[in-house]
């Protein structure tokens, strides 16, 4: 069974609500019809109802036990309006402010429906920057106790591959943090080997990549990554995790033998660390293009309550997907 199958049969198993508040994208209605056949979630969508349904109809799509929520009409706009005042005043947040915001920008309005738990989670990104859909998200849910950072991550399911758990593989951070420190990079390490686990359901094995192999190369980012190793062995020692390693030492078990003998990660790892948002983000890319892989995310990890970004390049199967696995993370808030 592939992956993003395994997701969607957990996801059926105990159903969450999701809210997309992207409803002019025809993408995204396309992707909740599908979840409403598959039944991986309930749906609620943010918007105007008769112009969902108009879009529906246009697209040919059955939308048929959608729950849609109009902020203008919401009887739970008062009470949102109220949260968002207490929760931003220190930052000059006025009741005035806080029913404009609500009523025009429905990602917002999307994570107030999540803090107060009238939703389970929520997915968007399709048409918003990474930026636009996450900074409500930060500044409405905050971070999950015990963590140090918001990261962002993709779970790449790679076809044919014998790497990996069976081609599937963790990549962080590929969508938020633009040049972590080796603290940072450590607490990346530390929420993707939970995510690895929550989702895949086997045993996270980490790499901290780098372009060198166990000191084939000097260079000041070759010894930020030494560090974020050292501080994650000692940090989180239940970890199986080393670095630095190339991308091929931590995959290939042959090269492994040659470059990093004696690690008990290099030639095993799926969970790859990137050493930077250029890295990770061009990584992913790659193996999604070139290698035909399957690429959910970004996701988030470490945000006390689910909400997942999508790459604006995203097709309504790939909206489908993060949406099951939204609807997982949830289960388990």
């Amino acid at each position: 069974m592939a992956f993003i199958d395994t997701i969607k049969e957990k996801a059926r198993q105990d159903k969450q609500a999701i809210v997309l508040p992207e409803t002019r994208d025809k993408r995204t209605l396309i992707a909740a019809a599908q979840v409403l056949k598959e039944g991986t979630a309930e749906i609620i969508m943010v918007g105007k109802e008769e112009k969902i349904m108009d879009g529906a109809n246009w697209l040919d799509v059955d939308l048929t036990g959608i729950k849609v929520v109009d902020p203008d009409i919401d009887p739970k706009l008062d009470e949102y309006v109220d949260v968002l005042y207490e929760l931003r005043k220190h930052k000059g947040m006025t009741k005035e402010k806080a029913r404009e915001i609500l009523t025009t920008d429905w990602l917002t309005y999307g994570v107030m429906m999540v803090k107060q738990k009238d939703a389970d989670g929520m997915v968007a990104g399709a048409c918003h920057s990474t930026a636009d859909t996450l900074r409500p998200a930060l500044q409405i849910l905050k971070t999950a106790p015990g963590t140090d950072l918001v990261s962002g991550f993709f779970i790449v399911d790679v076809p044919n591959c014998e790497y990996g758990a069976n081609g599937t593989f963790l990549f962080a951070d590929c969508g938020l943090n633009q040049d972590p420190n080796a603290s940072e990079l450590a607490s990346i390490a530390d929420s993707s080997a939970k995510s690895f686990r929550t989702l895949v359901g086997e045993k996270p094995i980490i790499a901290m990549l780098s372009h060198s192999t166990k000191g084939s190369a000097k260079h000041p980012l070759v010894d930020k990554v030494v560090e974020a190793t050292a501080i994650a062995k000692e940090r989180y020692p239940q970890l199986d995790i080393d670095g630095e390693l190339q991308a091929d030492a931590a995959i290939v078990p042959e090269i492994a033998k040659s470059k990093a003998k004696g690690s008990e990660v290099a030639g095993k790892a799926n969970v790859l660390i990137f050493p930077n948002l250029d890295c990770g983000n061009i990584g992913y890319k790659l193996v999604q293009r070139l290698g035909k892989a399957e690429a959910y995310g970004p996701m988030l990890q470490g945000i006390a309550r689910p909400v997942n970004d999508l790459s604006r390049g995203c097709s309504a199967e790939d909206i489908a997907g993060v949406i099951a696995l939204t609807a997982v993370q949830a289960q388990l808030v």
